[in-house]
């Protein structure tokens, strides 16, 4: 049997004096556009995963490194998952996989601190109104507005926070998103940053209605939401371990008061960081920071909808009253 790839996975099985004759599996990978055939594989034990499927077409294709790989049943199928063995799939012991390229990847940690250092820079840039962003006049100024600078300091220490998590709290034992995903998210996050650091810091700037009242109470929520957003991450770490631990579990509440919120919704860290950004809009009452609040709660609300049917699939003993993000309604 010919092996377009040159590679083989060779089971102990194979040796001699076994009575039974072993089984093997063979693999074919084929482009999902046109076709043609990409690799061949043959010799792969029933317990082959996907992954090392991935690295047998990776020795032979360098350019399509593992994480920029999806293999499918079906050419407009769903992905298979790298955990996935062949003896898990319907399929015989001669299997046809449709490769397609997602193209260039970018680790996890890379996305997050690309995300988040451009916001944290773009708004120190009108806060400190550089040139050639306001009317001449007013570079290196400064607001008279006691809001103007807690909205800098709060706004700072989000993403402070983020970057922080990004390096020292958040687990990525794998995974990946391409390249023109982040680069869109980018846009997204930079420019907004920019659009509602605009109107917070330009000279004509007006504070909210109800003066130190408003922007005091808005600013404690802000802290404790934040302070929650944290603590969630922290206890999601725990779970996690140290990534290597494959045990599927669903987080619980903790001794910590912040995580209690898991009593009523599967991902409390997307309730802190909406209310977060609530908070910040009505401290600021500014309309493209409210706008930015409303944009980022459907987004969350469409992930902890996601996360939350899949622990109500996975678990039978998931907690009937939790819902995805806000207590007792959504």
């Amino acid at each position: 049997m010919s092996n377009v790839c040159g590679l083989t996975l060779r089971g102990a099985g194979a040796a001699g004096g076994s009575r039974s004759r072993p089984t093997f599996f063979e693999v074919e990978v084929l482009d999902s556009k046109t076709r043609n055939q990409l690799c061949f594989v043959d010799k792969l034990e029933p317990h082959t995963t996907i992954a090392e499927i991935k690295t047998l077409f990776h020795r032979s294709n360098p350019h399509w490194y593992p994480s920029r790989q999806a293999l499918k049943l079906y050419p407009n199928g769903k992905a298979l998952s790298d955990e996935d063995t062949l003896q898990s799939l319907p399929v015989g012991t001669t299997a046809t996989m449709y490769f397609t390229d997602l193209g260039p990847q970018l680790g996890w940690p890379m996305v997050f601190l690309s995300e988040c250092m451009g916001p944290l820079l773009t708004y120190l840039l009108f806060y400190f109104r550089v040139p050639y962003i306001y009317p001449p006049g007013h570079a290196f100024t400064s607001s008279p507005y006691t809001v103007v600078t807690l909205a800098c300091v709060c706004h700072t220490c989000h993403y402070v926070k983020r970057l922080i998590e990004t390096i020292f709290v958040h687990r990525f034992s794998r995974g990946t998103m391409p390249l023109r995903t982040t680069v869109k998210n980018c846009i997204y996050y930079w420019s907004f940053s920019a659009w509602l650091a605009y109107y917070i810091n330009h000279p004509l700037y007006t504070p909210p209605s109800y003066g130190d009242l408003q922007v005091n109470y808005a600013l404690v929520i802000f802290v404790l939401c934040e302070m929650g957003n944290f603590s969630i991450h922290l206890a999601l770490k725990n779970l996690r371990g140290d990534g290597t631990n494959k045990c599927r579990t669903f987080p619980n509440p903790t001794k910590n008061p912040f995580t209690w919120l898991y009593f009523f919704v599967s991902c409390p860290n997307y309730t802190y960081e909406v209310g977060a950004w609530v908070s910040f809009s009505v401290m600021t009452q500014c309309l493209p920071v409210a706008l930015y609040s409303f944009l980022g709660f459907v987004q969350m609300t469409i992930w902890a909808k996601g996360k939350h049917q899949i622990y109500s699939r996975e678990f039978s003993e998931y907690p009937r009253l939790r819902v995805a993000i806000i207590p007792l309604v959504l």
